[in-house]
């Protein structure tokens, strides 16, 4: 066999290794329904967030007094940052967006985005003052619309450990606060507990 040969046979015998052990060794993945419950652990979960978020904007659009308030208009609002006070790393900004997007494709409300304020001041500025843009066309300053209410809240837990066994409580609390009053216009809470089994092999 000559040594051109030799180097073909070679390259196909390693690629053909290379492709059995990724078949033997790889991951199979596929897609699942994202609306599915999720019980893979007793940890904070997506089932979990579209709980919470599911009960926080089916309660603030049934209150009487919110549904009074958007009947003519649509309010301006901000989200603040959720307070995570339980014993997890939690992304509690994927619950307030998972909120934030449903009260927007409600048609009853309007949001700022306070994440990206200090992008949309470096774009004013450069708009105002590089000489690069357009006067006519560039965004004035001092004419953004300001809230007027403001959603907060906090997500805590408790957590309790015998024979075997673990618990979990988690508690979701949401706030509507008046910007100009200072008064709590809504609030609401959603209650979550999940249990776990140690198993008996340790697995």
């Amino acid at each position: 066999m000559n040594l051109k040969a030799t180097k073909t046979l070679f390259a196909v015998t390693l690629l053909a290794s290379l492709t059995g052990c990724a078949s033997m060794g790889g991951e199979s993945v596929s897609y699942g329904d994202a609306q599915s419950v999720e019980t893979l652990t007793k940890d904070f979960g997506s089932t979990d967030l579209q709980a919470i978020a599911n009960k926080m904007v089916d309660d603030m659009l049934a209150f009487p007094p919110v549904i009074e308030m958007t009947q003519k208009r649509r309010p301006v609002m901000f989200v603040d940052k959720i307070k995570n006070k339980s014993q997890e790393h939690i992304d509690t900004e994927s619950i307030t967006d998972t909120i934030q997007n449903r009260l927007i494709n409600s048609g009853k409300f309007r949001f700022v985005d306070m994440t990206s304020v200090s992008a949309v001041a470096d774009q004013m500025a450069f708009q105002q003052h590089s000489g690069m843009v357009d006067k006519r066309t560039a965004a004035p300053v001092g004419a953004q619309i300001g809230a007027e209410f403001m959603l907060n809240g906090n997500l805590s837990s408790i957590v309790k450990n015998a024979n075997g066994r673990s618990d979990v409580y988690y508690k979701f609390t949401l706030k509507l606060l008046n910007l100009k009053t200072g008064i709590v216009e809504w609030t609401s809470e959603k209650e979550i507990r999940k249990s776990g089994k140690k198993s008996t092999f340790g697995l």
